[in-house]
């Protein structure tokens, strides 16, 4: 798609009109309420700052499977699509259900619906689902989410089909509508993983590598039309899509431009003009301009999306180096830090807000509120001495915090500055270490180059507990040769034991308390100082309907949204 622009010099000429035209259409959208039944129609523009680089359902890394990736596959179960705390379970797709276990939720057994095709109009079978998951394993494939290599019985050495064709003896086809998992230990959050993309369906025919994204066989409402790596990308309608009352589908074209900066996206969105009109973004928050025109009751305020993607930014200690083996100076920093400031620094309270759990504040993560240390939002600085005179620092401390080189992420010099200044407050001297962000997870990921203070984010793979506190907490996670998320090298037994035995409930609720009260044992420890959690704030077009956050991702939904 080319993007329509407006020489600098007829900017002004063109701004009334274009807030006249905003005004229209957005008192057009209100006398029209959406209905899914007659909403096809029209082209929905995604405009994006990061490219597409892969579109081979093994090398992309998606929970829910995803939002745009949602358009083209379907897998064995996804996201319910719905606002609020309804929209974090997941629902089933290409399967009838959300799955049967047994042995103790060490076997996962799937139906397939009727009425399900490939894009050539044939039908979907089982052993295409399993054929699609033992491709990513293949590693010329890499990419995808890793859990099945963890969690399927005998596949830690598989190589994928292309090196070993007979396949994986975990995953069971005794007919074409039923498949069968056999896991190695008990996986009670099986239903979210296979919303992954992994579990889309490739018929083994059609398989060729490498080369297969250039035109992967579409098992959802559109198809690939054309595909320029990191660029573009276009969808329209799949004739053969059916028997799927989850994606609304609603545009008969969707046309994705890559490559944008941040600013400009959210401008055109503002602007509306032309196509644009008709245009959302799935990556592109809303910037500092835009913000401070959010007034309660203004134009713009009616068209942007909230909700919340859950995620944690924290600082991460190294408990295996000085002074941070000692818990006292760990909980000084915890009531020094300011968390107002922290705030301030990501944009403010619209898109961050502050946190003394290091869950996020959803019920179906089992978030549970506490404040081991509290301080307030400004910081405890006299508590925060009195902490370091006892563990012998009364003289005060010098420390390090490494941080990444941009502000991209959150993850940058704006936030390191903010920790910065209010450990000055308690008598804590920082000198800030900027590393590139291109490597800062490889340099702070592995043990042997981890410094002992970072700055680090963390998002759930689905909305639930255990992607959220295993990788960080679960001492049989640590990865000496890179790749690694325990930073405190924290390794107990008595809390892997607890994360086997939530992993065994079937239960959401039953084990969502649960990860909420180890949450809460584990912070006693102070291994980390939660900082803030995320909001997400998104802009869309004047002419854009249906833009409603979901709450499994906190982003509207490409599937539901309409432009007619």
């Amino acid at each position: 798609m080319r993007s329509r622009t407006v020489p600098a010099i007829l900017a002004g000429l063109l701004t009334v009109g274009a807030l006249t035209a905003c005004q229209d259409t957005d008192q057009r959208s209100a006398a029209t309420p959406f209905d899914p039944a007659t909403c096809r129609g029209g082209t929905l523009s995604v405009l994006n700052q990061s490219g597409i680089s892969h579109l081979d359902p093994a090398r992309l890394y998606t929970s829910g499977g995803g939002n745009i990736p949602s358009l083209l596959f379907r897998t064995l179960t996804t996201r319910n699509r719905l606002p609020g705390e309804a929209g974090t379970k997941p629902a089933p797709d290409l399967a009838t259900d959300l799955g049967t276990p047994s042995d103790g939720a060490r076997t996962w057994t799937y139906r397939l619906r009727d009425g399900i095709f490939f894009e050539d109009g044939t039908p979907i079978t089982a052993a295409d689902v399993k054929y699609g998951i033992e491709r990513s394993f293949a590693p010329e494939l890499p990419g995808g989410a890793p859990y099945l290599r963890d969690w399927l019985a005998g596949a830690a050495s598989y190589q994928g089909p292309y090196k070993q064709p007979d396949g994986l003896a975990a995953i069971e086809t005794p007919d074409a509508k039923t498949i069968v998992f056999k896991l190695r230990k008990p996986e009670g959050d099986f239903p979210y993983l296979a919303t992954a993309t992994q579990f889309a369906p490739v018929p083994k025919g059609k398989d060729s590598g490498t080369e297969y994204e250039n035109h992967p066989l579409s098992s959802g409402p559109y198809k690939v039309e054309r595909y320029e790596k990191k660029k573009t990308l276009t969808l329209v309608r799949n004739t053969h899509w059916g028997n799927d009352t989850l994606r609304y589908a609603c545009p008969d074209r969707i046309e994705v431009t890559a490559g944008l900066d941040p600013a400009v996206i959210n401008q055109r969105l503002v602007t509306g003009a032309g196509r644009d009109a008709y245009a959302v973004t799935t990556d592109a928050v809303v910037g500092p301009e835009q913000l401070a025109q959010l007034a309660p009751g203004s134009t713009l305020e009616r068209r942007v999306a909230r909700g919340e993607f859950p995620s944690t930014t924290y600082l991460a200690f190294n408990t295996k180096k000085a002074p941070f083996d000692d818990v006292r100076v760990r909980q000084a920093l915890s009531y020094a830090v300011n968390r107002t400031s922290v705030v301030n620094a990501l944009g403010g309270s619209a898109v961050a807000g502050p946190s003394t759990t290091f869950l996020p504040p959803q019920r179906a993560l089992g978030y549970q509120p506490y404040d081991h240390f509290p301080a307030g939002p400004g910081g405890d600085p006299a508590k925060a001495r009195e902490l370091l005179a006892a563990a012998g620092f009364g003289g005060g401390l010098a420390i390090e915090l490494a941080h990444e080189n941009d502000d991209a992420s959150g993850l940058g010099p704006k936030v390191a500055a903010a920790v910065q200044d209010a450990f000055k407050q308690a008598g804590i001297t920082v000198r800030l270490v900027a590393i590139d962000s291109a490597t800062y997870r490889d340099v702070t990921g592995k043990p042997a180059t981890q410094p002992a203070l970072s700055l680090q984010n963390w998002g759930a793979d689905w909305p639930s507990g255990s992607p959220f506190l295993i990788p960080i907490f679960d001492g049989r996670q640590i990865i000496a040769a890179g790749g690694n998320f325990n930073l405190a090298q924290y390794d107990d037994p008595a809390v892997n034991a607890e994360i086997d035995a939530i992993n065994a409930l079937t239960d959401p609720a039953a084990a969502a308390a649960r990860w909420g009260a180890l949450d809460t044992k584990i912070g006693k420890l102070a291994l980390v100082v939660p900082l803030t959690h995320g909001k997400d704030v998104y802009l869309y077009g004047t002419g854009v309907k249906n833009a409603v956050p979901d709450g499994w991702r906190g982003t509207y939904d490409l599937a539901r949204i309409s432009v007619r």
